[in-house]
């Protein structure tokens, strides 16, 4: 940020004139400033270019998944699916396999009731899980949102304080001697500003986006608890019918 606006000439650049012009603590809120506005523009482009392809990679494994009867179809290459449900459906095929429903023949069972409760919760919690990975850094862009205005407003503050402290220690009321100190000031609030509306577009964006990539997990999760709710009422109404072979997955 010096370096930038050292290379402006002083007639060219208000900025240049108003940082200057501040004192120590002006000039240290707006490097402060400045740094967070490229912490928070790295975090809101990696946030929005990864949660574009985790939208779009969950709805394409939700929409195939949801064009198969069998709620295991995908188990032999779910890790190659990169999408945050296909996350989540992991862990269901994982708890699966601790339930032990691979039969004798090759085949497996239908779960239970309180077997299909057990992979719900676990879907639950890796939905959780998806969400804490989602939202990793979004804490930031809200501290920035709230932060950046008081500090805008702290140092204006301060550089108006010392501009009249100047002009009372002076003993005459000069605008020349004034102004100086007070565009000084007033940089601070308006780099204030450039950091937190920004923030604040990016945060909102970001976190429709989230809110939506977290509505098609909640909907997979029930899919899949419908799956299987449906082999098991189709295997209740017809008790001699085994799950096919060619459908199953051997765990």
């Amino acid at each position: 940020m010096i370096s930038f606006l050292s290379y402006l000439p002083v007639g060219e650049s208000g900025l240049y004139f108003a940082f200057n012009h501040s004192d120590r603590m002006g000039q240290g809120i707006v490097i402060l400033l400045f740094i967070f506005s490229i912490i928070t523009w790295t975090i809101m482009i990696e946030k929005g270019v990864s949660l574009k392809h985790a939208y779009r990679d969950s709805i394409q494994f939700l929409n195939k998944f949801r064009s198969k009867r069998n709620p295991l179809i995908f188990v032999d290459r779910i890790e190659d699916e990169p999408s945050p449900t296909a996350r989540i459906c992991e862990t269901a095929y994982q708890r699966i396999e601790q339930l032990n429903i691979e039969l004798p023949d090759g085949s497996r069972r239908t779960l239970e009731a309180e077997e299909i409760e057990v992979v719900r919760a676990s879907l639950e919690q890796a939905v959780a899980d998806q969400i804490i990975v989602l939202e990793k850094k979004m804490i930031f862009l809200a501290t920035a949102i709230t932060i950046s205005p008081f500090l805008g407003l702290f140092g204006t503050v301060w550089g108006i304080m010392l501009a009249f402290t100047d002009m009372a220690m002076q003993g005459k009321a000069d605008i020349q001697a004034l102004a100086p100190g007070v565009s000084g000031a007033l940089l601070t609030t308006v780099l204030g500003l450039l950091v937190a509306i920004p923030s604040v577009v990016g945060y909102n964006c970001i976190s429709n986006q989230i809110k939506s990539t977290i509505v098609h997990m909640d909907n997979f999760v029930e899919e899949f608890i419908v799956k299987l709710k449906i082999e098991k009422l189709s295997d209740s109404q017809t008790p001699s019918r085994e799950i096919s072979s060619e459908n199953s997955y051997r765990f």
